[in-house]
């Protein structure tokens, strides 16, 4: 995975127009500044790791308990 450029994301809000970015909240994606959001680059790197993640080790998930209900 490439390292997310302002360029990208730019193209990329351009391509997806509902919405116009100002350059300074593209900027704060690109790089945070004010510590409100986490960064763009860093979301792209959590789901990426994810993605390596093989689901077919991880177990079921427990059944919740008290579930029978009796309408």
């Amino acid at each position: 995975m490439q390292k997310l450029t302002k360029d990208t994301l730019t193209g990329i809000c351009a391509q997806m127009a509902s919405h116009s970015w100002s350059d300074a909240e593209i900027n704060e994606l690109v790089d945070p500044q004010l510590g409100i959001i986490t960064g763009f680059q860093d979301l792209l790197n959590e789901l990426e790791q994810l993605r390596k993640i093989d689901l077919g080790t991880t177990p079921p998930a427990m059944s919740v308990q008290g579930a029978d209900r009796h309408d």
